[in-house]
C-alpha cells in the first residue's frame, strides 16, 4: 500500500470552489453587445414641469380662482345693496300715492252732422301724497284718455306740477275729442244711457320723478287705469260716479 502523497494534489484540493460574482465590470468593448437591464430594475418617471397635463391643471386652477372671486364680489355687492335698501325703506317708509277722479263735468256730448261724436269733458282729479319724506314731480309728457267700450271719446294732458310730502293736490283736466261712431256703437250708447250705467275706462300716464328728501331720483312712468261707471253723460248736468276701480303700474 502506497501512503505517499502528491504535493500537487494537496494544492489542488485547497483551491476555493468556483462561483459567479454578483457584479461584473464591463469595458467599452463589452458594452457594444445587446445587454438588457435585469428584470428587477425600475425606471421611475422624471418630473417635467412642461408636461401638458400639468399646464392644463395649473391654468384650470387659475380660472376657478377667478370665477370664485367674481362670485364672492357679486354676493358682497348684493348684500350691501340689500342692506342699503332696507335702511332707506326703514327710514323713509314709502307709500304709494292715492289718486281719485272726484267728478266729471260734461260740456259737450253730441253727434254732429257727419255722424261723428263731439265730446268735451272736464275731470277733477285728487292726488294724495301720504309720505312724510318723499315728494313727486310730474312732468309735461303726460296723457289722459277716456274710452267707451274700446272707442276713444276724448283725451288730454295732466298739468306739470311738484307735489311735496304730506300734501293733497286737486286739479282739473280738460278732455276733448271727436270720434266717428257707427250705428252699433250708437245703439250701445243709447242702451247704457237709458239704463243709467255707462262704463268708462280712464287711462292716465305721467312721467314722475321721486324726490327723497331733497335728492331727486330717476324718472319713472306711472300708469293709472280707472274703470268708472257713471249714470249719465248729459251736458251741463251733475254726473254721479256709481263705481270705480283703480289699477296702478310703474315702468322704468
Amino acid at each position: 500500500m502506497d501512503y505517499g502523497y502528491n504535493k500537487d494534489n494537496v494544492q489542488a484540493s485547497n483551491d476555493p470552489p468556483p462561483y459567479h460574482p454578483k457584479y461584473v465590470m464591463l469595458n467599452n468593448e463589452q458594452t457594444t453587445g445587446n445587454l438588457r437591464p435585469p428584470p428587477q430594475r425600475r425606471n421611475p418617471p422624471r418630473y417635467n414641469s412642461q408636461h401638458p397635463s400639468l399646464q392644463s391643471s395649473s391654468s384650470g386652477n387659475g380660472c376657478l380662482k377667478c370665477i370664485c372671486c367674481c362670485y364672492c364680489c357679486l354676493f358682497s355687492l348684493i348684500v350691501i345693496l340689500t342692506i342699503v335698501a332696507y335702511i332707506l325703506y326703514a327710514s323713509f317708509k314709502p307709500e304709494v300715492p292715492i289718486y281719485n277722479i272726484e267728478n266729471f263735468q260734461v260740456n259737450s256730448f253730441k253727434i254732429l252732422l257727419d255722424f261723428s261724436l263731439n265730446t268735451e269733458v272736464t275731470a277733477f282729479v285728487k292726488a294724495d301724497n301720504p309720505n312724510s319724506h318723499i315728494g313727486f314731480k310730474y312732468g309735461k309728457d303726460s296723457s289722459v284718455i277716456v274710452n267707451y267700450k274700446g272707442t276713444t271719446l276724448c283725451s288730454g294732458k295732466l298739468p306739470a306740477f311738484s307735489q311735496p310730502n304730506d300734501n293733497i293736490t286737486t286739479f282739473s283736466v280738460g278732455l276733448r275729442g271727436q270720434t266717428e261712431v257707427g250705428s252699433a256703437l250708437q245703439e250701445s250708447l243709447m242702451a247704457d244711457k237709458k239704463a243709467g250705467k255707462i262704463p268708462l275706462l280712464v287711462t292716465i300716464k305721467a312721467p314722475v320723478v321721486v324726490v327723497l328728501g331733497s335728492f331727486p331720483l330717476r324718472e319713472v312712468v306711472a300708469s293709472i287705469h280707472c274703470s268708472l261707471v257713471v249714470d249719465s253723460l248729459a251736458p251741463d248736468k251733475p254726473i254721479n260716479i256709481l263705481s270705480s276701480k283703480y289699477d296702478y303700474d310703474v315702468s322704468f
